[in-house]
């Protein structure tokens, strides 16, 4: 008997759906590592600004996004305005926040401080989301987070004000993971990344204005390469979020946590876990593979 040409053949439109979600969000969670170990590998090349990269980061989406509906004729219908304002503020914020504690800290600091948000994004969704409110994972974004300071436990010691940035990206994504959840039930994906990528470029204009010259062959690559990554991530996350829910989404992307612990020093030189952080690092894991295998909360 010939097995089927597509695995996901013979399961369910629906659970599938979930399962292509929740790879998209994984996807994801790899790019936005990658376009902050791209940050950390310039920085023994050539000297670029947080707000170039943030900066470069939207122009470069707003082009692909703005020439994909182009070639598809689509038209942009901006629909439950709140929403999309909230997305593109707090979005705008966090991936600055982001960047900027990748430029004074370590990439795995900053991925780590980052990845906070799940907690934020469950207790948000309880005022905001009142459909999702799920005690269950609710229990697993908490478990998640023990696991993110049992990584952090070495350093705790030792806390610089540097890491607030990293806080602060964690705080504001939770925020743009909420107005993205609300965002995503009156628009589609398309206009929503071209209404952020094209009004996050004017709110970063004003921070890069004095700065905007024609980058050198060396910036102009680390430019783009970063960009690149994080519009990857961008799309794989808004894509992953419809067919997840909020908290089901944050706690997936935060496998982030797993990929700084295993490509950091092989990749950026970043000091291995110790035993503590290991252990945190296969809770995350676990609270992440419990939770895409139980049913949204809807």
């Amino acid at each position: 008997m010939a097995l089927p040409l597509n695995p996901f053949h013979k399961l369910p439109r629906q659970r599938r759906q979930r399962l292509l979600g929740g790879l998209a969000v994984l996807g994801s969670a790899l790019c936005f590592y990658l376009a902050t170990a791209i940050i950390q590998w310039s920085r023994s090349h050539v000297a670029i600004e947080t707000s170039m990269y943030t900066f470069a980061r939207f122009v470069l989406g707003f082009v692909v996004v703005a020439t994909s509906m182009l070639l598809c004729r689509q038209r942009p219908k901006c629909n439950h305005l709140p929403s999309i304002i909230g997305r593109t503020v707090t979005n705008t914020i966090a991936v600055y926040c982001f960047y900027q504690a990748v430029a004074v800290t370590s990439v795995a600091e900053a991925n780590i401080l980052n990845m906070t948000y799940p907690l934020f994004v469950a207790l948000l969704s309880w005022f905001m989301l009142r459909t999702q409110r799920d005690l269950f994972a609710l229990g697993i974004v908490a478990l998640a987070t023990i696991g993110i300071w049992l990584i952090l436990a070495p350093g705790i010691a030792t806390l610089r004000w540097q890491n607030c940035w990293g806080l602060l990206s964690g705080l504001f994504a939770g925020f743009a993971i909420i107005f993205l959840n609300i965002s995503r039930r009156y628009n589609d994906s398309q206009t929503i990344l071209l209404y952020m990528f094209g009004a996050g470029s004017l709110l970063m204009l004003p921070l890069v204005y004095h700065d905007l010259t024609l980058p050198g062959p060396t910036a102009l690559f680390f430019l783009l390469s970063c960009s690149i990554a994080g519009v990857a991530g961008q799309y794989l996350l808004t894509y992953g979020f419809l067919y997840v829910s909020a908290v089901e989404g944050a706690v997936l992307s935060s496998s982030r946590i797993l990929i700084a612990a295993l490509l950091g020093p092989l990749l950026v030189a970043d000091t291995p876990l110790g035993p503590g952080g290991w252990i945190g690092a296969l809770i995350i894991f676990s609270a992440n593979v419990a939770l895409a295998l139980r049913a949204p909360a809807r």
